[in-house]
């Protein structure tokens, strides 16, 4: 019997394969993803797929690497030099990094950057199915490069275990909806159960896009899509904080890091590293540092700007501008200030090991962070494990995920050319205890955040997830739950259908007065009530002369305005009360005025109710006065008993003693069914749902928490159902009611 497995799937494996007189050498990555992963993926059964970064030659050398990267767990996905260049250097690098980065004017929208993004997605996705793919394996896909993946691998296995997360950020809507293909980009996120980011900010901007460019509704950082429940969360990413400290202490690093400090002796060491790239705010630095000399003439000679520039993405034109531009300034710099026996800075534009890097950061006195737009940063974090016995300051970046948990950081606007100097400035003369203090809180945690307690958070929460989802899957109408429905509903003889009327049975509309019923939906329930044994009862909050104008003369029971009136049992319209309506002043008068302010914002007064719908108004505007307008409401409740709800796009008060599960119960006690089905999608309903839970079939419209025994996804869904015991009636031809409609 096969374990279950884990499979991370990530563009490139952890992994560099280079050739050396005509062989392939493996050099394992040390990267912070591949050690944190290397606990899972190296065990058992256990893989990663993803591009080994070399184009084989040939099939057989294809497959010398294919071998030999089976040692280690790994499976390659072999590029072409096309695809390389269209989806990695194209799609995902100018493209969705920039955007990711806020540089829209830096994006090249070409279609066959897209095409080719699909493509190697596809590519992906079956080397994926290749791996004889069973429903209790997990699947952790990384990073932006694969954002159709979770949806391809989800229609294909709809119940699998499918975790997601971005390394780098997400933009607010309004720079996402710049890319064309936005829509197919987050519906090929939402394939996976878990959707996590570095930061909150993340998380908000990605739901906010989901809300405002695919129109899903957000419930506590929740979505709903495809019968499924999408968790979106924080999980921010930590380091081998062990790797570093112990590099930090070991006898060769440190004698290294002496050397530095000798060299660079009564210099303060400022120390930045980067990959090159625009996000990361490298000539703004420069600038900056410029500026501190000017500003402050006595440090000149007294420290140095020790940059060192990894190369990446060097065929990438925005890539060859900077590293041009920064070349020129470091020169002007170095001309402008240096002297024979002082250069203010020492650059390096090349990859260091991991000791020389280590070095670096126990030797250098300040570490600078100027990212403009980082998902994390672990340079910082990495700097902070190496200082445990040497002093340090840390200036970050406040646009660096990594701001948002090392608050005892100097930080600054990277766009602030004078917060840069002066912080430098600050942590050139701080006291050792006012460092020692600072760098304790951030080394605590570093040390405890680190990249196995990120790993372990995501699985955890994903195991989670899925245990809540398989409940959720009990809840909803399956083809087991209508057959067991379906069997009291032959064995009964005296059938009532409660059916709430917007978001049941007809679809939501952004304006309420072009929700009428549809022939079909009128052939739908004619159907139904063609079977002497059931009886239909439409439970709407809409005004009575509007369900009459609809229903009036098809023989159902009406209950208008949540209760207050109704047409049972003879049909003709009567008061369920009569009740004060002097409270309808004050919230008139407050609904007034948020109407006022909300363009597509309108009330709508019925006789023991009113509603201030905002469902034309935009959306984030209309929610946020919604909020407002709900807080202003609250008051005035609890003095006149009202009830306020909350319910799609609406917000209605009304009296208290009026609700839908009242106007049923009392139906129900009258008439005496030996069946009772009650469907609705809003917080009305739920009344409905507790008032009868013990005798009827319950469900909602919509996963939603409910007191509901079962749901069903959408109204679609609520119709179909509808159609399902329609069709089970007795197969009596009825007549065409298009004459009754237009009488």
């Amino acid at each position: 019997m096969n374990k279950k497995r884990t499979i991370i799937i990530s563009n490139r494996l952890p992994i560099r394969i280079e050739r050396e007189d005509n062989e392939l050498k493996f050099i394992p990555s040390e990267g912070g993803l591949a050690t944190g992963l290397g606990s899972i993926y190296q065990n058992g059964n256990n893989i990663w797929i993803g591009w080994p970064g070399i184009i084989p030659r040939d099939e057989h050398e294809a497959q010398i690497i294919s071998d030999r990267l089976a040692e280690w767990n790994l499976v390659p996905v072999f590029l072409t030099e096309k695809e390389i260049e269209e989806y990695y250097e194209g799609f995902s690098n100018e493209i969705l990094w920039p955007v990711f980065h806020y540089r829209p004017s830096y994006a090249h929208y070409k279609t066959k950057y897209w095409l080719a993004y699909q493509k190697v997605n596809e590519k992906f996705c079956a080397a994926t199915i290749a791996q004889d793919i069973k429903t209790k394996d997990k699947i952790w896909i990384h990073d932006y490069q694969l954002m159709l993946l979770p949806q391809l691998i989800r229609n294909i296995y709809s119940d699998l275990t499918i975790g997601y997360f971005q390394h780098i950020p997400f933009p607010n809507d309004e720079v996402f909806r710049n890319i064309p293909w936005r829509d197919q980009l987050l519906n090929g996120l939402l394939g996976a159960d878990l959707i996590a980011f570095h930061t909150f900010n993340d998380t908000q901007h990605f739901l906010n896009s989901c809300a405002h460019i695919l129109g899903l509704n957000i419930k506590n950082s929740c979505l709903h899509a495809d019968g499924r429940t999408i968790f979106i969360e924080v999980f921010p990413m930590g380091i081998d904080y062990e790797k570093f400290s112990s590099l930090a202490n070991n006898a060769a690093v440190r004698e290294r890091a002496k050397e530095i400090k000798d060299y660079y002796a009564d210099q303060k060491i400022i120390l930045t590293i980067d990959r090159l790239d625009y996000s990361k705010g490298i000539l703004e630095r420069l600038e900056a540092f410029e500026s501190l000399l000017k500003e402050y003439p006595e440090l000149i000679g007294k420290v140095v700007l020790y940059m060192l520039v990894v190369p990446s993405r060097d065929k990438v034109s925005q890539y060859q501008l900077l590293l041009n531009e920064i070349n020129r300034y470091v020169g002007h710099i170095n001309a402008t200030y240096g002297t024979n026996e002082w250069t203010p800075i020492a650059y390096f534009y090349n990859s260091y090991p991991i000791e020389e890097i280590a070095a670096l950061y126990v030797a250098a006195d300040i570490c600078l962070v100027t990212s403009i737009r980082d998902g994390m940063n672990l340079v910082c974090k990495e700097y902070i494990a190496c200082k445990e016995e040497t002093e340090g300051v840390l200036i970050l970046s406040e646009l660096a995920g990594a701001s948002k948990e090392l608050m005892e950081a100097i930080q600054i606007n990277p766009n602030s050319i004078d917060q840069i100097r002066e912080a430098i400035h600050r942590a050139i003369h701080m006291s050792s205890v006012e460092k020692r203090i600072r760098m304790k809180s951030s080394i605590d945690i570093v040390r405890k955040f680190n990249i196995r307690h990120w790993v372990r958070l995501f699985f955890n929460r994903l195991r989670e997830i899925k245990v809540y989802q398989k409940q959720e899957i009990a809840r909803r109408i399956n083809i087991n739950t209508k057959e067991a429905i379906l069997n009291n509903y032959d064995n009964a003889s005296r059938r009532l259908f409660f059916l709430d009327y917007d978001g049941t049975l007809i679809g939501f509309q952004k304006d309420a007065e072009v929700a009428s019923p549809t022939l079909a939906l009128y052939n739908l329930l004619e159907m139904l009530k063609k079977d002497p044994k059931n009886e239909i009862v439409i439970i709407s909050g809409r005004p009575h002369h509007v369900l009459e104008e609809w229903f009036g003369n098809l023989n159902y029971y009406l209950v208008a305005e949540h209760g207050t009136w109704t047409n049972y049992p003879s049909y003709v319209w009567t008061y369920t009360a009569e009740l004060s309506t002097r409270w309808k002043i004050p919230v008139k008068h407050i609904m007034t005025k948020y109407s006022s302010t909300t363009p597509g914002a309108f009330i709508e007064e019925k006789t023991y109710s009113i509603a201030w719908h905002y469902r034309r108004a935009q959306t984030g505007l209309g929610t946020l006065r919604a909020q407002e307008l709900e807080e202003r409401l609250r008051y005035l409740i609890q003095h006149h008993g009202l009830q306020l709800i909350m319910g799609e796009k609406v917000i209605e008060v009304k009296n208290s003693e009026l609700n839908k599960g009242k106007a049923a119960r009392e139906i129900v006690s009258d008439y005496k069914p030996d069946f009772i089905f009650v469907i609705g999608d809003d917080t009305t309903d739920e009344d409905m749902f507790t008032e009868l839970t013990l005798d009827a079939v319950t469900i909602k419209v919509g996963n939603n928490k409910s007191a509901a025994k079962y749901y069903v996804d959408t109204q679609i869904d609520a119709v179909k159902l509808l159609e399902y015991f329609a069709d089970k009636s007795k197969d009596e031809k009825h007549e065409n009611i298009k004459a009754i409609i237009s009488n």
